[in-house]
This record gives structure tokens, sequence and C-alpha cells, in this order.
């Protein structure tokens, strides 16, 4: 699975723009789906029959888009502004490389030298229309011939193992949740289930909503990402959870509280079953699980997550044994469903 990841995270997918992970997928699912469709949102919603049938009832989620940027107008210099798509934090954007467009241009977020500021602009976080791209062009017209307003943009964070067990990349967040989908598309399962790999879950979960109107399951499980924050300077609960403790069994985040009976099965089956597993020990975030638990007359939710270090970032820092265990979870998972058909 870790290549598979790697090659996932190599891909540039900004909410709104996940046509390259959304084909890459598709291509790889192809030969083990009973069915298979992209919808007007661009969600790729998967099924597959297993050795028992419930149909539509159970769905896997994960969401296929990253953070990054898109351009918003050019300056006369040919510099592009810009905003972000996400939630990402300013301090760590400036003096990152991003590439832009189909083609992939090269540019790099700029801000203002630190000789020219203030004093009073040393003390504070750049705004974002403070910041630009600069792609090496003469003027505006040059720079409107390569990358007019509209283009999206995506940070540069090839991924590389490092230390004791990590791996280092952009977009962690969630091509894990879609690596270990594919996975289990390669298996024989042990009944039908459906997989909605979602577009635009970083901009308010929209392709969620989508995907959960469509399929109609009874039951979904979020396979995701959640902030670790095991750091110098974190105290307390506010560490949240830390990577390489196994995955994250969310009871409540801030935008859902799960399905009690499903964090229990969950918990139950890692420690039955020898898999290190841990809770949030503090309530923030969201995820996919908020749209779909509240589509139509209701759905039971539950969210399996690796802790993630610096997520919505240009590089971000998970565990690969947490990987490992959160794909043997999600295995336990289904089994368990279907020993309840």
């Amino acid at each position: 699975m870790l290549e598979l990841l790697k090659e996932l995270c190599r891909l540039n997918g900004v909410s709104g723009a996940e046509d390259p992970v959304r084909n890459f997928i598709q291509t790889q699912a192809q030969p083990y789906a009973d069915s298979l469709r992209s919808d007007a949102l661009g969600n790729l919603i998967v099924f597959k029959r297993g050795k028992k049938s419930n149909e539509n009832k159970l769905l896997l989620a994960a969401h296929m888009d990253e953070v990054g940027v898109i351009v918003t107008r050019i300056t006369e210099e040919g510099f592009l502004k810009f905003d972000f798509v996400g939630g990402v934090d300013r301090r760590v954007a400036i003096g990152k490389p991003v590439v832009l467009g189909e083609n992939e241009i090269p540019g790099l977020i700029g801000l203002k030298a630190i000789h020219l500021v203030s004093r009073e602009e040393e003390e504070k976080v750049p705004k974002t229309d403070a910041l630009y791209i600069d792609i090496g062009a003469k003027d505006r017209e040059e720079a409107e011939k390569l990358v007019p307003p509209g283009t999206y943009g995506s940070f540069v964070g090839p991924p590389q193992e490092f230390g004791q067990g990590f791996l280092k990349a952009k977009a962690i967040d969630d091509r894990i949740g879609c690596a270990i989908m594919l996975e289990l598309l390669k298996e024989d399962l042990p009944l039908d289930v459906t997989f909605a790999f979602t577009a635009q879950e970083e901009v308010g979960t929209r392709g969620a909503f989508g995907s959960a109107f469509s399929v109609s399951p009874e039951v979904a499980l979020v396979l995701e990402t959640t902030t670790a924050a095991d750091l110098p300077g974190v105290e307390g609960a506010r560490r949240v959870c830390a990577p390489g403790k196994g995955p994250v069994i969310s009871y409540m985040d801030g935008a859902t509280i799960y399905d009690r009976d499903l964090f229990e099965n969950l918990r139950r089956l890692a420690e039955e079953h020898g898999i290190p597993w841990q809770t949030k020990e503090y309530i923030a975030g969201g995820n996919d699980a908020r749209t779909i638990q509240r589509s139509r007359s209701g759905v039971r939710v539950a969210a399996l997550s690796a802790a993630v270090r610096y997520l919505h970032a240009p590089a971000t820092v998970g565990s690969l044994a947490d990987f490992e265990n959160m794909w043997k979870l999600t295995r336990l998972f289904l089994a368990d469903q279907a020993a309840q058909l």
C-alpha cells in the first residue's frame, strides 16, 4: 500500500480540480468494480459485490481533494495574486514552491523582503492579499499566457520516508483514505460495499452531500486523517493525538457526534486483534461524516483516521504503522458488518 500512497500523494488535486486524482483512481478501480460512475460534483462512486448481499447499505468514504491556491488576478509586473483553497495557514505558505495549472508551471509564494518591512509589520502574520506568486514572468501579458486567473495551484511536496517509520508528503490528507479503499477493492469482500471517493471536502464537505444522497446508505465509515499536535509548546488535551499510537477512532469532533455502537465496535475490534488505537483528546475539526450523517433521513456514521502532523501545509507527516493498522482495522470492520447480516 505504501507505494500506492506515494503515487497518490504525487498527484495534484486541489478542491474543484480533482481530475488527475479521480482519473488515476478510476483506472486502478476499474478492473475490480461491479459498477463505477462519476457524478456532477466530481465524486467517483464505485460498487463492489461481496460474499453477502446488502446492496448499497454500507458506504466507505475518503476525499480526493487537497488544499492549494487559485489565481485571482495578475499585476502589471507579472506577479500572480491568489487566494487559498481550503484552510491553509498563511504562516507556513511563505516561500513555498507551487505548480500551477495542467502544465504545472513552477512558481514561488513570495512576500516583501524582511529588510523592507516596518517593525509593526514584523509582528503580524501577513494577510493573503500581501502575498503573491512569482513565476518569473516579465509582465502581465506573459503571465496571463501561462497562468490566467482561475488557474489552480498545488504545493510541491514529494513523498519521502524518514526517521523511524514516518512518511512526509503533501496531501496525505486524504490520499491515505483513498489508498486503503483502493487496496480493499482488490480483495474478496465479505459483503457488498460502495466506495465514495469524494470531491471538495476541504471547502466544506460539498462532494459528500451528493454522494450520500445518491447512494443512500444506512451505515458509513469515513477514512480520514486528523490533526496530530504532539509538538513542543502544545500542552495537555490540545495535543489531540499522536502519530505512531494507532488509528484514531472518533466519538465526537467539531461537526459530528459519531454513532456510539459503531465507535464501540471499532474499539472492540482493535483491542481483540491487538491493534493499537487512540481517540482525540480535544473536540475540534470535521470531515465528510458531518454531511453524510445528515443526508436523507440520517445515516449512522463512524470515522477512522490517521494522526497526521501539519495538516493543510505544504508537507505533512504520518506514521507508516498507523496507515497499516488503519487498513487492518477497516478490514475487520467490514467482516464485523457482514457477520451482523
